[in-house]
């Protein structure tokens, strides 16, 4: 008995730490602000789209398309039990109770890849290894009467059965909207990020919720854990003094309580304080993002209207030169090719072996594309660094998170205007 109060003690502090554990995951949400499918940077990314497949499953019992499902079949059971016991007067005694309860008799699923899809594009999701939360699609009670019972149950039954069982499935329809948090990597097939599990990565959930709903479910598990920390240090250890009679129980379950707030508030101002850490280094990583595209667009773009210009050089050469044949051949009457039409076969055919296939305007819808999708990731570069820093902004302005972040003496970013981030303008151009 006497070790009863060191127990309650011991479990409730090990609920702060689950309760902390909830709040930082929660922060760590806040703290990354959702990024656009062509926007994607390596590390630790938010999304939202729909789930989309070019070859989804078929669910077992929804018959729903769907890119990850999982179903399960449980039969109900009871049985009647004897038992002895002692009562009161210390006299033997037998007395029956009814036990019942569910049992799963049968479970399966699958899950494949997929591509999240939103107004700018797509990327590639590996789900394997993640934390699904998947929507119900199928939930029915039946008896052995329907044909659901054996057509997707098991034919046999379970000790004690009642013959009712329950089916239900969970799946990811495709078109369904999806929430992802994972860590992007560079694809291996060809030059794209995908979203794949990572052992360093702190969170890789796939779940068919919106932000705002799991990020309250993270809070209000943050807020339990708390509550029920306290009420089993604080209440058990009172409870177990009572027991024991113990005169002194006032003040040593308020050291208790006051030390649980003591180490709960330790706790609370290191999460803040690293979660803050953590926003101002994504601060600073995402305008190395829009750096990166600034770098590319200067150094990319002219060496593409090079390329361009000297294919355009190059199919005037020989528009010109192939001009010339035509002539030539022309002024030749019919049934006197001599010395000269063979010179002009061979002119031809050197002509093809040095310049095959120059489709100018090929080249230029192609510097056309590449015009449009950097600025595109600039924009998307300059908006992500605009919402984070923002984000930040608000985050150390705000009580209680001002207090904790002037022990970092962390400052407020400017937000990125045009005029404040652009390099040189780039000029294209192809008057020689």
């Amino acid at each position: 008995m006497e070790a009863l109060p060191f127990i309650g003690c011991v479990l409730g502090f090990m609920f702060i730490f689950l309760g902390l554990r909830a709040n930082r995951k929660k922060r760590l949400l806040q703290n990354l602000p959702t990024s656009k499918t062509t926007g994607v940077f390596i590390g630790l990314v938010e999304l939202k789209g729909t789930a989309e497949s070019e070859i989804p499953f078929t669910s077992f019992l929804a018959e729903r398309r769907c890119v990850q499902y999982r179903w399960s079949v449980e039969e109900k059971w009871s049985r009647t039990v004897r038992e002895t016991y002692t009562d009161s007067n210390g006299k033997t005694r037998t007395r029956t109770r009814r036990e019942s309860g569910w049992k799963t008799v049968a479970s399966g699923g699958e899950q494949q890849s997929f591509y999240l899809c939103d107004d700018k594009g797509s990327i590639l999701v590996r789900p394997h290894g993640a934390k699904i939360e998947s929507t119900q699609v199928f939930s029915e009670y039946c008896g052995q009467s329907d044909p659901l019972y054996y057509g997707k149950g098991p034919s046999h039954s379970v000790v004690d059965s009642d013959h009712r069982r329950r089916f239900k499935e969970y799946a990811i329809p495709i078109h369904h909207a999806v929430f992802v948090v994972g860590k992007a990597r560079e694809r291996k097939d060809f030059v794209a990020p995908e979203i794949a599990a990572d052992d360093t990565a702190p969170m890789f959930l796939i779940s068919t919720k919106n932000e705002d709903q799991v990020t309250s479910g993270f809070a209000m598990a943050a807020g339990l854990w708390t509550f029920f920390g306290l009420l089993l240090a604080g209440g058990g250890t009172g409870f177990s003094l009572s027991q024991q009679n113990n005169p002194n129980i006032g003040p040593i379950v308020g050291a208790v309580i006051g030390g649980y707030l003591l180490i709960w508030a330790i706790g609370w101002v290191w999460t803040v304080f690293n979660s803050l850490i953590d926003l101002r280094n994504r601060v600073q990583r995402a305008w190395s993002h829009v750096d990166v595209q600034l770098k590319r667009r200067h150094e990319l773009i002219p060496n593409l209207v090079k390329i361009v210009q000297a294919l355009k050089d190059h199919e005037t050469e020989v528009q010109t030169q192939m001009a010339e044949i035509r002539s030539q051949s022309q002024a030749t009457a019919p049934g006197e090719a001599g010395d000269e039409i063979h010179g002009l076969r061979n002119t031809f055919i050197a002509i093809q072996e040095k310049y095959p296939e120059l489709k100018t305007s090929e080249s230029f819808m192609e510097l056309n594309t590449q015009l449009s999708d950097t600025e595109n990731r600039i924009a998307l570069a300059r908006d992500y660094f605009n919402t984070i820093a923002t984000h930040f902004n608000t985050r150390i302005e705000q009580v209680p998170d001002c207090y904790v972040g002037k022990l970092g003496n962390l400052q407020p970013r400017p937000l990125l205007t045009a005029a404040d981030f652009e390099r040189q303008a780039i000029t294209v151009s192809f008057a020689k």
